[in-house]
């Protein structure tokens, strides 16, 4: 029995379309709501937009935390110093 290309793409078809709309329904996407394209567009914008958000957020805390770092050691290693001068 030897398989048309027509009945083979048919196949695999159904079965890419099934195993995408499993994977967009994981995301909370309805599959069959095809009403506003736009809308989903500017949900994943916004997704976007907020972890870029989240990692500007953590590169600016890992600044702040190493400038706390270095200028804490500066303060102690000055009053190291002042102290010493001082006896």
């Amino acid at each position: 029995m030897e398989i048309q290309r027509s009945e083979l793409e048919e196949v695999v078809g159904k079965t890419v379309r099934k195993e995408v709309s499993s994977f967009l329904i994981l995301f909370g996407i309805e599959v069959g709501d095809h009403r506003e394209p736009r809308e989903l567009r500017a949900d994943l914008v916004h997704l976007r937009r907020w972890r870029k958000s989240a990692e500007q957020i953590q590169s600016y805390t890992m600044r702040t935390v190493i400038t706390a770092i270095v200028v804490g050691g500066l303060g102690v290693l000055w009053l190291g110093i002042k102290t010493m001068l001082g006896k």
